[in-house]
């Protein structure tokens, strides 16, 4: 074993994005859509609606996202108590969201201009992304009484980037794959229509899409209920129009997501004069400490196999394997590149 101190030139730093299908299997899309009624049914149930790709009680059923409903004055679910206004799972749902997004419990949602009191929300299950959404990948059919309509992002083309406690925010609008929709009627120039703000806000970095009943009640009659004393469903009204939609003829939920990968590059340069002897049995003697062979006194061979990466305090870091032994003596100048990802 022989030691060799690396200089500070000797290190690259390179940082490359990788993009990947986000749901199940790696796929972009997802066309079926499963909701589980032991879930739905269950007190968590009343926050949110797990939506699998597969049956619940299939072996590969994954749940590949979450809806849930908040409303500023707790409208549109029940009350945890008769007695106490405006306290309910919706409340609950606004408040957790707004801490969430904001970081302001004197806030309201903002979209495109126009403040809501309710929302819907679409959390990413975690296990489909390593890191956050891909902007500009995603399309998001949804059904109302009065059509279709695709929505999706618009990374594409703002001028500067927005941002909250939750990492980077843009706006949803009428389109599909980063392509904003500027056509007459509702959808004016930014890709909705100013009056009644943008679709909801798509956070790529928490993996959440925010959506605007107000500008989906004005484009296709997408609407949620407001009763303030039982379970209006909106979790379930938000569902269908989703699933119905690709069996209209709508396209099917597409999203890609992201993840930097850095790596360090590390060039390691033995020299003519260096590791051309080694302490391996076959090579010296552990009793005499003498080279064994002697045409290797003057004339050497060794055969990298393996390179370590030591600390200051002789600790073990990194070991990199070579693929094939590497021939040195002293009539070879190597050069190895290791890389490490984190």
């Amino acid at each position: 074993m022989s030691f060799k101190r690396l200089n500070p030139e000797d290190f690259v730093v390179s940082s490359d994005s990788i993009t990947a299908g986000l749901w199940s299997g790696g796929e972009v899309e997802l066309s079926t859509f499963f909701t589980s009624s032991t879930q739905e049914l269950s007190s968590a149930g009343k926050y949110y609606l797990n939506v699998f790709q597969t049956a619940s009680t299939e072996a590969s059923a994954e749940i590949q996202f979450a809806i849930t409903y908040g409303n500023l004055n707790g409208s549109g679910s029940e009350l945890y108590d008769a007695n106490v206004d405006g306290k309910s799972y919706s409340s609950t749902i606004w408040g957790q969201y707004r801490n969430l997004v904001l970081g302001d419990e004197n806030a309201n949602f903002s979209f495109g201009g126009s403040t809501g009191t309710d929302f819907w929300a679409i959390s990413i299950d975690r296990n489909r992304y390593k890191e956050k959404l891909f902007p500009g990948s995603l399309t998001l059919s949804l059904s109302g009484s009065a059509g279709i309509m695709s929505i999706t992002d618009n990374s594409q083309v703002v001028n500067s980037i927005e941002f909250t406690d939750a990492g980077r925010v843009f706006q949803l609008v009428s389109g599909s794959a980063g392509t904003v929709y500027t056509g007459s009627g509702t959808d004016g120039v930014y890709g909705y229509s100013p009056s009644s703000g943008s679709y909801g806000l798509f956070l790529p970095d928490i993996a959440t899409l925010v959506l605007n009943p107000i500008a989906l009640s004005a484009s296709i009659e997408l609407t949620t209920t407001t009763g303030s004393n039982s379970n209006d469903n909106n979790n379930r009204t938000l569902f269908e129009a989703i699933s119905s939609s690709v069996a209209d003829g709508g396209n099917a939920f597409r999203l890609n997501s992201q993840e930097t990968i850095s790596s360090d590059y590390i060039a390691i340069q033995p020299r003519f004069s260096e590791f051309n002897y080694s302490e391996n049995p076959s090579f010296i003697s552990g009793s005499t400490g003498e080279v064994i062979y002697n045409e290797f006194i003057n004339n050497p061979t060794t055969y990298i196999t393996t390179i370590g990466l030591y600390n200051d305090n002789n600790e073990l870091l990194a070991v990199a394997k070579m693929s094939r032994p590497l021939r040195k003596d002293f009539t070879k100048n190597a050069s190895v590149r290791v890389k490490l990802d984190f």
